[in-house]
């Protein structure tokens, strides 16, 4: 199933203490740490003024608690959707991330228990496109191994990381293209 070629918002979670540790989060529910929470309520700063009718967001706290601070700003009620909770890691949950993310997206190598990355592709388009048939333009809040398989399903290259709390505006195209809005000066 292709992505709705329908532009929308996206935004990765605030920082956990796992994302400072450099670990696997996947589903378990870490909790913003206090950075996340600054990224979380800069990154609300910096979309007051945008163009957004609808929050659609993980229902994991890291995501939730970033979507509702935004929300909040805003004042628009935040919608949860479980297909966009972050990937199922498996045995790599709770570890130092490796160098088997590149054998995870190719396809050669799925962590034992883990939700394959094209089982997650999959996921991943049926969660932005039931988020970009709202009323839009939509602000989707998620996670980092998610928009990796957005970002294979759209075109560009995978397995790239993107930043805490920085929106980035999705435009369809072959590829799509990803623009990140500056960020509103720190608190």
């Amino acid at each position: 199933m292709p992505l709705n070629p329908i532009p929308f918002w996206f935004l990765r979670h605030g920082e956990t203490d796992w994302n400072a540790e450099g670990r696997s989060q996947g589903r378990s529910d870490i909790p913003l740490n206090h950075v996340g929470e600054m990224q979380a309520r800069r990154a609300a700063r910096t979309l007051v003024g945008q163009k957004i009718a609808t929050i659609v967001a993980s229902p994991l706290s890291r995501a939730r608690v970033t979507a509702e601070t935004v929300a909040e700003a805003l004042g628009l009620p935040v919608q949860l959707d479980p297909e966009l909770e972050e990937v199922n890691f498996g045995e790599q949950e709770g570890q130092l991330m490796g160098d088997w993310y590149d054998g995870w997206i190719a396809g050669d190598y799925t962590p034992a228990g883990a939700e394959s990355f094209a089982e997650l592709s999959a996921r991943c388009v049926r969660a932005i496109n039931r988020a970009t048939a709202l009323p839009g333009p939509v602000l989707v809040v998620a996670h980092g191994a998610l928009w990796r398989a957005f970002r294979h399903e759209a075109g560009m290259t995978a397995n790239i990381r993107t930043p805490n709390a920085l929106p980035l505006w999705a435009t369809p195209g072959t590829p799509w293209t990803l623009t990140p809005l500056e960020l509103a000066p720190e608190e």
